[in-house]
Protein backbone atom coordinates (compact mmCIF):
# COMPACT_ATOMS: atom_id res chain seq x y z
CA UNK A 1 0.00 0.00 0.00
CA UNK A 2 1.49 3.65 -1.40
CA UNK A 3 1.42 5.79 1.38
CA UNK A 4 0.34 9.41 0.48
CA UNK A 5 2.88 12.27 0.92
CA UNK A 6 1.97 16.05 1.27
CA UNK A 7 3.54 18.17 -0.99
CA UNK A 8 5.87 20.64 0.82
CA UNK A 9 4.02 23.94 1.11
CA UNK A 10 6.64 26.14 -1.27
CA UNK A 11 5.96 23.36 -4.14
CA UNK A 12 2.03 23.53 -3.69
CA UNK A 13 2.79 27.56 -3.66
CA UNK A 14 4.63 27.46 -6.54
CA UNK A 15 1.59 25.34 -8.24
CA UNK A 16 -1.25 27.37 -7.34
CA UNK A 17 0.45 30.51 -8.40
CA UNK A 18 1.49 29.23 -11.87
CA UNK A 19 -2.46 28.26 -12.20
CA UNK A 20 -3.75 31.65 -11.01
CA UNK A 21 -0.94 33.10 -13.54
CA UNK A 22 -2.44 30.57 -16.69
CA UNK A 23 -6.19 31.54 -15.70
CA UNK A 24 -5.57 34.90 -15.43
CA UNK A 25 -3.17 35.39 -18.63
CA UNK A 26 -6.46 33.40 -20.15
CA UNK A 27 -8.62 36.52 -19.34
CA UNK A 28 -6.96 39.07 -20.37
CA UNK A 29 -8.13 41.80 -22.77
CA UNK A 30 -7.49 42.55 -26.22
CA UNK A 31 -5.48 45.38 -26.91
CA UNK A 32 -6.46 47.68 -29.79
CA UNK A 33 -2.75 48.19 -31.23
CA UNK A 34 -3.06 44.78 -32.26
CA UNK A 35 -5.26 46.10 -35.30
CA UNK A 36 -2.96 49.18 -36.27
CA UNK A 37 -2.10 47.44 -39.27
CA UNK A 38 -6.25 46.57 -40.35
CA UNK A 39 -7.82 48.52 -42.89
CA UNK A 40 -9.47 50.54 -43.61
CA UNK A 41 -8.44 52.75 -41.46
CA UNK A 42 -11.16 53.69 -38.68
CA UNK A 43 -11.81 57.23 -38.36
CA UNK A 44 -14.63 57.57 -35.78
CA UNK A 45 -15.36 61.62 -36.37
CA UNK A 46 -15.57 60.53 -39.71
CA UNK A 47 -17.61 57.71 -39.65
CA UNK A 48 -20.03 59.11 -37.50
CA UNK A 49 -20.32 63.06 -39.11
CA UNK A 50 -23.58 63.22 -40.28
CA UNK A 51 -26.56 60.32 -40.28
CA UNK A 52 -25.55 56.83 -39.57
CA UNK A 53 -27.72 53.65 -38.78
CA UNK A 54 -27.47 50.82 -37.01
CA UNK A 55 -29.50 47.13 -35.96
CA UNK A 56 -28.40 45.51 -33.02
CA UNK A 57 -29.68 42.68 -30.48
CA UNK A 58 -29.09 42.26 -26.92
CA UNK A 59 -28.22 38.59 -26.04
CA UNK A 60 -28.20 37.10 -22.15
CA UNK A 61 -24.84 35.30 -20.62
CA UNK A 62 -26.56 32.18 -22.34
CA UNK A 63 -26.80 33.56 -25.90
CA UNK A 64 -30.58 34.02 -25.59
CA UNK A 65 -31.57 36.89 -27.50
CA UNK A 66 -32.82 39.06 -25.13
CA UNK A 67 -33.95 42.28 -27.19
CA UNK A 68 -33.80 43.70 -30.42
CA UNK A 69 -33.37 47.46 -31.60
CA UNK A 70 -32.35 50.23 -34.29
CA UNK A 71 -30.78 53.47 -33.93
CA UNK A 72 -30.81 56.27 -35.86
CA UNK A 73 -27.71 58.80 -35.23
CA UNK A 74 -27.02 62.13 -36.27
CA UNK A 75 -23.26 63.14 -35.84
CA UNK A 76 -21.87 66.73 -35.54
CA UNK A 77 -18.05 67.31 -35.59
CA UNK A 78 -16.91 70.49 -34.68
CA UNK A 79 -13.16 70.74 -34.29
CA UNK A 80 -11.54 68.56 -31.84
CA UNK A 81 -15.54 67.38 -30.36
CA UNK A 82 -18.01 64.86 -32.08
CA UNK A 83 -21.56 65.44 -30.82
CA UNK A 84 -23.65 61.97 -31.04
CA UNK A 85 -27.39 61.73 -31.09
CA UNK A 86 -28.50 58.53 -30.64
CA UNK A 87 -32.01 57.62 -31.41
CA UNK A 88 -33.24 53.48 -29.68
CA UNK A 89 -36.31 52.09 -31.22
CA UNK A 90 -36.81 48.94 -29.19
CA UNK A 91 -38.77 45.79 -30.75
CA UNK A 92 -41.34 46.54 -28.09
CA UNK A 93 -41.95 50.04 -29.33
CA UNK A 94 -39.80 52.16 -26.32
CA UNK A 95 -37.75 54.77 -27.66
CA UNK A 96 -34.70 56.01 -26.08
CA UNK A 97 -32.09 58.97 -26.89
CA UNK A 98 -28.56 59.58 -25.81
CA UNK A 99 -26.37 62.14 -26.91
CA UNK A 100 -23.00 62.01 -26.82
CA UNK A 101 -20.16 64.47 -26.05
CA UNK A 102 -16.95 63.09 -27.59
CA UNK A 103 -13.67 64.80 -27.32
CA UNK A 104 -10.34 63.37 -29.34
CA UNK A 105 -7.77 63.86 -26.55
CA UNK A 106 -4.89 62.82 -28.93
CA UNK A 107 -4.20 61.13 -31.84
CA UNK A 108 -6.40 58.18 -31.27
CA UNK A 109 -7.82 58.51 -28.37
CA UNK A 110 -11.19 59.53 -27.13
CA UNK A 111 -13.04 60.87 -24.08
CA UNK A 112 -17.16 60.61 -24.31
CA UNK A 113 -20.30 61.79 -22.24
CA UNK A 114 -23.12 61.18 -22.02
CA UNK A 115 -26.17 61.45 -19.62
CA UNK A 116 -26.72 58.15 -18.86
CA UNK A 117 -22.98 56.95 -18.31
CA UNK A 118 -21.01 57.16 -14.54
CA UNK A 119 -18.07 59.12 -15.58
CA UNK A 120 -16.35 59.13 -18.64
CA UNK A 121 -15.87 56.89 -21.14
CA UNK A 122 -12.40 56.02 -22.59
CA UNK A 123 -12.44 54.89 -26.45
CA UNK A 124 -8.59 54.40 -28.61
CA UNK A 125 -8.62 53.51 -31.94
CA UNK A 126 -5.76 51.51 -33.92
CA UNK A 127 -6.00 50.64 -37.49
CA UNK A 128 -10.01 49.28 -38.17
CA UNK A 129 -10.46 49.16 -34.51
CA UNK A 130 -11.90 50.87 -31.80
CA UNK A 131 -12.37 49.92 -27.78
CA UNK A 132 -14.73 51.85 -25.93
CA UNK A 133 -15.07 51.01 -22.49
CA UNK A 134 -18.28 52.68 -20.04
CA UNK A 135 -20.00 52.28 -17.08
CA UNK A 136 -23.91 52.83 -18.15
CA UNK A 137 -26.72 53.98 -15.71
CA UNK A 138 -29.11 50.93 -17.03
CA UNK A 139 -32.59 51.81 -16.56
CA UNK A 140 -33.96 48.34 -14.76
CA UNK A 141 -37.33 47.48 -13.42
CA UNK A 142 -37.72 50.46 -11.34
CA UNK A 143 -34.66 51.34 -10.65
CA UNK A 144 -31.25 51.54 -12.82
CA UNK A 145 -28.25 49.35 -12.47
CA UNK A 146 -24.32 50.77 -13.04
CA UNK A 147 -22.96 47.77 -16.16
CA UNK A 148 -19.85 48.34 -17.53
CA UNK A 149 -19.27 47.78 -21.34
CA UNK A 150 -16.35 47.13 -22.90
CA UNK A 151 -16.89 48.08 -27.12
CA UNK A 152 -15.26 46.59 -29.87
CA UNK A 153 -15.78 48.12 -33.46
CA UNK A 154 -14.63 47.26 -36.24
CA UNK A 155 -14.88 49.10 -39.71
CA UNK A 156 -15.58 46.80 -42.78
CA UNK A 157 -16.03 48.68 -45.20
CA UNK A 158 -15.80 52.76 -45.81
CA UNK A 159 -19.71 52.55 -44.74
CA UNK A 160 -20.17 49.53 -43.08
CA UNK A 161 -18.74 49.21 -38.81
CA UNK A 162 -19.32 46.21 -36.38
CA UNK A 163 -19.68 46.14 -32.39
CA UNK A 164 -19.67 43.66 -30.24
CA UNK A 165 -20.11 44.59 -27.02
CA UNK A 166 -19.42 42.73 -23.56
CA UNK A 167 -21.45 43.84 -21.05
CA UNK A 168 -20.67 42.72 -17.13
CA UNK A 169 -21.75 43.60 -13.50
CA UNK A 170 -19.25 43.34 -10.44
CA UNK A 171 -16.72 41.98 -13.34
CA UNK A 172 -19.50 39.06 -14.23
CA UNK A 173 -20.71 39.44 -17.83
CA UNK A 174 -23.87 39.46 -17.95
CA UNK A 175 -24.71 39.65 -21.49
CA UNK A 176 -23.70 40.81 -24.98
CA UNK A 177 -24.73 43.69 -27.28
CA UNK A 178 -24.12 42.74 -31.25
CA UNK A 179 -25.31 45.27 -34.01
CA UNK A 180 -23.81 46.91 -37.49
CA UNK A 181 -23.76 50.51 -38.38
CA UNK A 182 -24.49 51.56 -41.86
CA UNK A 183 -24.46 55.00 -43.48
CA UNK A 184 -27.47 53.93 -45.71
CA UNK A 185 -30.67 53.43 -43.56
CA UNK A 186 -31.85 50.26 -46.32
CA UNK A 187 -35.26 51.61 -46.71
CA UNK A 188 -35.81 51.29 -43.34
CA UNK A 189 -38.66 54.44 -43.30
CA UNK A 190 -38.87 54.45 -39.32
CA UNK A 191 -35.16 54.96 -39.05
CA UNK A 192 -35.64 57.62 -41.76
CA UNK A 193 -38.07 59.22 -39.42
CA UNK A 194 -36.22 59.28 -36.61
CA UNK A 195 -33.80 61.63 -37.36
Amino acid sequence: MTRFKPMPFKRWAAVVLTGLLILLGGCSSMDVQEYRNTAPEFDLFAYFDGKTYAWGQFQARSGRVERRFKVAISGEVIGNQLRLDERFIYDNGERQTRIWQITRTAEGRYVGRAADVVGEAYGESAGNALNWRYTLDLPYKNSSIHVQFDDWMFLQTPELLLNRAEVSKWGFKVGEVTLFFSKFSQGDSELESGL
